[in-house]
């Protein structure tokens, strides 16, 4: 602890900055640690990189489209939050950088992995705890339901330790890895450090007094190596499990059908008829909102399948499709963000639809909503088609001659 200054800061207050300056400049560290990862303090250093791509298929991979989401959303609440502050997100880090490099002392990161920190809490929440975490962004990100907050308070240990426990309550698993793992982490760190060097430790307000009990009690620290990696977690595949029994339905009621009577070659017709119904739809919904002609072919190519499974949104491959052949960047997002709203609705339309990200979305959406439709329309035609009164009765006969088919067969196999 000799050899170790720990400045707490909030992320989006002028206060900070000028006290992290001040803090360096009074205790003349040999190097200054900052609570960021390499990821993102180069983006903190050099911007977003407007027109860096957005890996949209290394999105669509296990959960990092919900991990993209749900950073963006963070994101998103930071910055306005910093907006209306008159600071940008990170500032008193930067500013720690800023001087560190100023008076040649070094710098070193001492924060795990963001995406590692990500997939970790990810990983150890429940379902109902995700929920409540995009619902309270979502909301957050709209100015719904928040209380004003004094950001020049956030530093005060009362108050910091109160917010925490808020967040204990509404999500505990979030606690735990977004703060008691990385207070642990951090600390490690800067034991590390401190063995041979004078050090001052930059870190957001949430972090300091867990960081100073690691820091008087350094056996407590557990093994590092159980806090570095992503955890596996075995659940049960529900939503495949479910969409599963939903494709094994659809094929029991084809085969209910043909043994209630209705001859292949008029079945096979008249998903024929459907196909054409709920692809035509979809691609028409795409082609409206201007997609490329491989979206609107995607569209129509894979529209069927939505009857077969409804639970798999086949309008999301369209949007990847319109995705790849324009690629979104990081400034389609910054922009997507940050909209005018004092700009007419008509005129935000036509911004939203220059928009790369927008588009592709919309496209996702619109290629959906076409294959849905198509699916009602095409159910009707079919019931039209067939004659079909009572559907029950129809599905019942199948049932009857099925098994009466296989007591026939059954029997065959005991002479």
């Amino acid at each position: 602890m000799d050899n170790i200054m720990l400045v707490g800061t909030a992320h989006v207050s002028e206060k900070s900055v000028k006290e992290v300056e001040e803090a360096i400049e009074a205790y003349k560290p040999d190097v200054v640690a900052v609570e960021l990862d390499i990821r993102r303090a180069r983006v903190l250093k050099e911007g977003d990189q407007g027109q860096k791509e957005i890996p949209i298929k290394e999105l669509l991979k296990g959960n990092n489209l919900a991990l993209f989401l749900m950073q963006t959303l963070l994101a998103f609440v930071q910055r306005k939050v910093g907006a209306e502050m008159g600071v940008k997100p990170g500032s008193e880090m930067l500013a720690a950088i800023e001087a560190a490099n100023a008076r040649g002392l070094g710098v070193v990161y001492i924060d795990r992995d963001l995406g590692i920190t990500l997939a970790r809490f990810w990983a150890k929440m429940s379902f109902r705890e995700k929920f409540r975490m995009f619902y309270s962004l979502v909301l957050a990100s709209l100015g719904i339901g928040t209380k004003d907050v004094d950001i020049e308070q956030i530093t005060q240990e009362d108050v910091v330790s109160s917010l925490i426990e808020e967040l204990r309550e509404f999500t505990p698993s979030v606690a735990e890895v977004l703060v008691d793992e990385r207070d642990a982490y951090l600390a490690h760190n800067l034991l590390e450090i401190g063995k041979t060097k004078r050090v001052v430790g930059v870190v957001g307000a949430g972090h300091r007094e867990g960081i100073r009990k690691y820091l008087e009690h350094p056996e407590t620290i557990p093994p590092i190596a159980s806090i570095s990696d992503v955890p596996k977690k075995r659940h049960i595949p529900w939503l495949k499990i479910f969409s599963g029994l939903v494709v094994l339905s659809v094929v029991f009621v084809f085969l209910l059908l043909i043994l209630s009577g209705i001859p292949l070659e008029q079945l096979l017709l008249a998903l024929g008829v459907l196909f054409l119904v709920q692809g035509t739809l979809s691609a028409l919904f795409v082609a409206a909102v201007g997609g490329h002609w491989k979206s609107i072919a995607t569209a129509f190519g894979l529209a069927w399948y939505a009857f077969i499974n409804p639970v798999l949104a086949i309008g999301w491959l369209a949007g990847v499709v319109e995705a790849t052949q324009y690629p979104p960047t990081m400034e389609d997002l910054n922009t997507l963000l940050g909209t005018d709203d004092e700009a007419g609705v008509i005129e935000t339309l036509k911004k939203m639809f220059k928009n790369k990200l927008f588009k592709a979305i919309a496209i996702a959406a619109m290629a959906n909503v076409g294959s849905m439709l198509g699916t009602v329309i095409g159910a009707a035609i079919l019931v039209y088609y067939f004659h079909i009164t009572d559907p029950v009765q129809l599905l019942q006969a199948g049932v009857s001659n099925g098994y009466h088919a296989i007591s026939s067969w059954l029997a065959s196999i005991r002479l």
